[in-house]
């Protein structure tokens, strides 16, 4: 793992664990977000249209095995459904501005369930500028949502009313690739969230996202 990023990581978890470091580790995270969002970013300018869904390392065990265009729409599904459905309760971004349509995907979900040369095709049928669209968007709306939250906030768990609506929305694929992520959210407070979705998932996905733009601009 990148070691400024990590550390980054390392000091807003702990900063959010003590009421009186809570405010300065929500700014750690914004920064973290900030450079990460940035490095995203800097993809569109990289890469080519068709970069997007390369997928150079197809038989490799990590991220990295992906394409980019899948990185980019699994991490922020995965932040839009824990932000909006778990914690704030409200509607997801991808479903009030109609981004499926205009993204052109086949599918609403996380793309966990997605194997193989199902990533590549994915990938190829979405449109990489609605696609950043989204991504801005997502992630807007959540830095709007984590200013609002209170240290008293962080140990509030997923509530079983909000686990039924997770359920009812089909944001999760059934399928056993997938599925477990219900289980797994559910189990966490606010601040696990914060740990995972928003901060430790982007890290791990931008790292390999840059190990596939490496490799296509050799």
């Amino acid at each position: 793992m990148n070691k400024e990023w990590s550390e980054q990581n390392k000091t807003m978890q702990g900063r959010l664990k003590k009421k009186e470091t809570f405010s300065s580790g929500i700014e750690t995270l914004f920064q973290l977000r900030k450079e990460l969002m940035q490095q995203m970013t800097l993809f569109k300018k990289e890469l080519s249209v068709q970069d997007f869904s390369a997928m150079p390392y197809p038989n490799v065990k990590g991220y990295h095995s992906k394409t980019i265009a899948y990185s980019l729409w699994h991490i922020f599904r995965i932040e839009d459904i824990a932000a909006h459905t778990l914690i704030a309760d409200d509607e997801q971004v991808f479903f009030k501005n109609n981004h499926q349509r205009r993204i052109g995907s086949p599918i609403i979900t996380t793309g966990n369930e997605l194997c193989g040369k199902e990533i590549s095709d994915f990938s190829e049928m979405l449109s990489v500028a609605a696609l950043y669209d989204y991504i801005c968007e997502v992630y807007h709306s959540t830095e709007d949502l984590l200013k609002k939250l209170s240290f008293e906030d962080m140990k509030t768990k997923v509530s079983a009313q909000k686990r039924d609506a997770l359920e009812a929305l089909k944001v999760v694929s059934s399928d056993e690739n997938a599925n477990w992520l219900i289980e797994y959210w559910c189990t966490k407070d606010i601040r696990g969230l914060i740990q995972m979705p928003f901060s430790r998932h982007w890290i791990m996905h931008t790292e390999a996202c840059l190990r596939i733009r490496d490799k296509l601009i050799k």
